[in-house]
């Protein structure tokens, strides 16, 4: 959103474009999931009345438009893209079938996983998990509007104390919200780190991929 109340933020997207190609231009495989808070949230519409598989079905068709929204973004400045989706939309994305992702991964194409998973009840960081385990990803890069993970929220506790590094185990031992359950027990199981990590700094991208010490690293 940027600074709008909804929608899409052509500045937004475009300073997200340029983060995410200056890792490209390190010959970094990029897989990207997006969410579609900004536009609808099933969760939201939920506790509205409304049916909860319908609401989740429309969250996901707004995963659908943001990655279209930054496939043109990316492309724009040069990248070659493939938006893959969960939900069948042929006439403006692949369906997602993951040989086809590796292909064009290692053909240096930025693939943007849209839809979620395609099923209700399932958020786009299960998603984003999921796809990570399925490709062989090396790690979970999770673009949130805070610096890591913290003791306590940092945005309603000034106190609040940042992990530069912080286990599996002891995320769940305190208790600290990482993501949601699903996608951080199956992040665990399959030993795929995390990094969490302010999206909306520039260069922050970069450095993570240098292997600089920004956000919090989630491992075993």
């Amino acid at each position: 959103m940027g600074d709008l109340q909804y929608g899409i933020d052509p500045k937004r997207l475009g300073e997200y474009a340029d983060e995410i190609k200056q890792i490209h231009e390190k010959g970094i495989e990029i897989a990207i999931v997006i969410g579609g808070g900004n536009i609808f949230r099933g969760v939201a519409g939920a506790s509205a009345g409304m049916d909860r598989v319908q609401g989740d079905y429309m969250g996901m068709l707004a995963t659908v438009i943001n990655g279209m929204a930054l496939q043109g973004a990316l492309e724009e400045k040069g990248m070659k893209t493939r938006l893959q989706t969960a939900l069948k939309m042929e006439s403006i994305a692949e369906p997602y079938i993951k040989r086809r992702a590796d292909r064009h991964l290692e053909k240096g194409r930025i693939v943007i996983f849209g839809a979620g998973t395609g099923n209700p009840y399932f958020t786009t960081d299960t998603a984003a998990v999921l796809r990570g385990i399925e490709i062989n990803a090396n790690v979970i890069l999770k673009g949130t509007r805070v610096d890591g993970v913290y003791d306590c929220d940092p945005e309603k506790n000034a106190a609040a104390v940042k992990f530069d590094f912080i286990s599996f185990d002891d995320v769940l031992k305190k208790g600290l919200n990482v993501m949601d359950t699903t996608a951080f027990t199956l992040s665990q199981e399959n030993k795929l780190p995390i990094v969490v990590f302010d999206m909306n700094t520039a260069g922050n991208l970069l450095k993570i991929c240098e292997g600089e010490n920004i956000g919090t690293v989630v491992n075993i």
